[in-house]
């Protein structure tokens, strides 16, 4: 391409940086189901999350103080209003330990599944904390992704929907997921003017501090020396990519498009799950539940096409 070429195509806009970061974002958290289903039975999740952020927040401070301009840094080392971050972290922090407790009890596509309600709930909550409104596509969309992720739930049975047989696991990560979908509008209504990676850091140590103080008993009763080396890779992983990569893509994606439609994303979570657990070895789910997986993927396809997006 010609330098002139280059001085004339077109930036990507904002709207489409969020997508993308979406996009990502939802592939690194369906491989934490994945690889935390392994690492759950041989470490307490209190003790597994708290390590996780421990690892990610130097990791958030070099970046962040690397990449945030001199005259900047007064805000990355004193934000303003710090009482956000316990709150936003916290909400967080009560994600991650009840997720990894659902992965003890029930299978990863279950879980996976019950994320794929986030959007839903969070266009719900973001109507009522910060007035954003939904238009009849998006809403229509993640109701039909709701519709097809409590199928994969119920594993197919239309018995036990009837009966609303739902799993202790599967109704413990629910809890979880509401306060994710609570923690996604707070982020837009918290935010001061903070540059992505500042507010991703600040974040990161809110949960961090709440997560550390909750976790203390299980980080101290913990045998570090004998853990397998899932559990490392798992902390490894959860630390550096899921979470710094993750509140980075979050925190990023928030901030361009809005909150209903950036955790639309995480429809894409069951099926990705599914492909992980199937090339793994684990089995393949059975095709009714694979079919309510990909009405998911649909109504994701259906919120993309939409021109609300």
């Amino acid at each position: 391409m010609s330098v002139e070429a280059q001085k004339t195509a077109p930036a990507i806009s904002p709207k489409l940086q969020g997508h993308l970061a979406m996009g990502l974002f939802a592939f690194l958290i369906s491989f934490s189901f994945f690889i935390g289903k392994r690492a759950a039975p041989h470490i307490d999740p209190a003790a597994l999350t708290a390590v996780r952020y421990m690892v990610a927040i130097p990791i958030l401070a070099v970046i962040a103080y690397a990449i945030t301009p001199r005259a900047d840094r007064q805000t990355l080392i004193r934000p303003k209003a710090v009482w956000r971050f316990p709150i936003l972290g916290g909400l967080m922090g009560i994600y991650f330990i009840l997720m990894f407790v659902a992965l003890r009890l029930t299978s990863s596509v279950s879980t996976g599944a019950v994320l794929t309600l986030m959007p839903l709930m969070t266009a719900i909550l973001s109507f009522f904390i910060l007035r954003q409104k939904a238009g009849v596509t998006v809403l229509g969309s993640l109701t039909l992704a709701a519709l097809g992720a409590i199928w994969v739930i119920f594993r197919g049975d239309i018995n036990a929907i009837l009966s609303f047989a739902v799993g202790k696991g599967e109704f413990i990560f629910f809890l979880g997921v509401i306060a994710h979908a609570l923690h996604n509008p707070l982020v837009r209504k918290f935010n001061r003017g903070e540059s992505t990676i500042v507010f991703a850091l600040w974040s990161a140590i809110g949960a961090g501090l709440c997560l550390t103080i909750y976790g203390a008993p299980a980080l101290l009763a913990t045998d570090w020396g004998h853990l397998p080396p899932v559990v490392w890779l798992c902390i490894f992983y959860l630390g550096t990519v899921a979470t710094a990569g993750s509140y980075f893509l979050l925190q990023f994606g928030l901030l361009r498009i809005p909150a209903a439609k950036a955790n639309a994303y995480m429809l894409l979570t069951p099926s990705y799950v599914i492909v992980m657990e199937g090339l793994a070895g684990s089995g393949w789910v059975s095709l009714p539940v694979m079919a309510g997986a990909l009405v998911t993927v649909l109504g994701l396809a259906i919120l993309i096409a939409s021109s609300e997006v």
